[in-house]
């Protein structure tokens, strides 16, 4: 072989002298470091959210380790040591005159229960989440086949966590309002269910707002529905039921004047069988109201999603494997905008408007009929 031969990657050839290359190499490890980086960090600031130290520090003025481990009512080494890599990703400010630590305002703001909606911290849970079947997911890539829902066991409480921030937020003043006339025929009286109602917190919420109506939740998760009924009677809402049912064999027929589903449809193991009978128990007249991921069916248009690799990463250590677990589709978090109307389309709704809330990033709200 010749000494002026190019250096051979498995990519072919590469030239090691071309300063072109070098630079592209060079930036990608920097990249590949910082994705290492904040990997860890996204685990700890799961942490800070559980354990409630956030809150605690948006409260504060600049403070030592050993003042925040008070306020939090946790171990001051362990929140030491957090701060420290929190410090070091610059999520966190540090005074090393005084060893202070504070949490800046505008970082308060993506990262504590009061920002609602917007409080990523809670969303960087299912990162521990995923990892914790992350051995599974392996042995899928090798044997095909799915990891079963019963896996995830903090999955429910964290749905619920997020949905309820969401729904608290939006769901009466927002989501319905976007349906023409919903409001008020909710509070003259129709009946309305809700797919895939997980722990029932925005059917409460709507049997609340609107007692002349009639709401029924289901779900298979034996553990949601019992919520459900639960935070009913904490509530005080009577006019809300909750059955576990598959609504994939639904087997009703003209019976909803409005039917719901929140981000439930791209989990089920057959998605389309399960848009059918919502389309048979919807009423001529009713309206399917879908909230599901916001994104498009072509990859090529997801590049500049916010939270593309996120999702994909989630369709794959979540969504896609429990339906694949059922022998199902497999159709993934982002079956996009295109596919999701094609189906509603084929599912018999003749009318499918999809609509977008600036403040959401994450849902597109489809408003499906089976008449014009």
């Amino acid at each position: 072989m010749s000494d002026n031969a190019p250096t051979l990657t498995s990519a072919g050839p590469v030239p090691d002298e071309d300063p072109e290359f070098v630079a592209r190499a060079e930036a990608f490890g920097g990249r590949m470091l910082q994705i290492i980086n904040d990997g860890f960090l996204s685990i700890l600031i799961s942490i800070g959210h559980q354990t409630g130290l956030f809150d605690a520090m948006s409260t504060l003025p600049p403070s030592t380790s050993a003042d925040i481990a008070r306020a939090g009512n946790v171990n001051e080494r362990y929140v030491r040591e957090w701060l420290a890599a929190l410090t070091v990703g610059k999520i966190i400010d540090y005074s090393p005159a005084d060893h202070t630590y504070v949490l800046p305002p505008e970082h308060a703001a993506a990262l504590t229960r009061a920002a609602g909606p917007e409080n990523i911290a809670a969303f960087a849970q299912y990162i521990p989440l995923a990892a914790s079947v992350e051995s599974e997911i392996v042995e899928c890539f090798q044997h095909g086949g799915g990891v079963p829902y019963s896996k995830f066991g903090r999955f429910q409480r964290l749905m619920a966590e997020e949905s309820a921030a969401i729904h608290d937020a939006a769901l009466i003043d927002v989501t319905i309002t976007l349906v023409p006339g919903l409001p008020e025929r909710l509070r003259q009286g129709i009946d309305a269910a809700d797919m895939g109602c997980g722990s029932g917190h925005a059917l409460n919420l709507l049997g609340r707002e609107f007692p002349a109506s009639r709401f029924i939740g289901y779900d298979f998760s034996e553990e949601g529905v019992a919520a459900g009924r639960a935070e009913a009677q904490s509530m005080g809402v009577s006019n809300t039921r909750f059955e576990v049912r598959d609504v994939t064999n639904l087997e009703l027929s003209n019976r909803y004047d409005l039917i719901t589903a929140f981000d439930t449809i791209h989990d089920q193991a057959h998605p389309a069988q399960v848009l059918r009978g919502i389309s048979d128990a919807l009423k001529d007249d009713g309206t399917f109201l879908m909230v599901d991921v916001r994104a498009s069916s072509n990859l090529e248009e997801n590049m500049d999603h916010p939270l593309g690799a996120g999702l994909y990463a989630i369709s794959t250590m979540h969504c896609m494997t429990v339906s694949l677990a059922l022998d199902g589709d497999g159709l993934g978090t982002m079956w996009g905008e295109q596919v999701a109307t094609r189906m509603l389309r084929e599912a018999g709704f003749t009318s499918v408007d999809i609509k977008h809330v600036d403040a959401d990033i994450f849902n597109s709200y489809y408003i499906a009929r089976k008449t014009a």
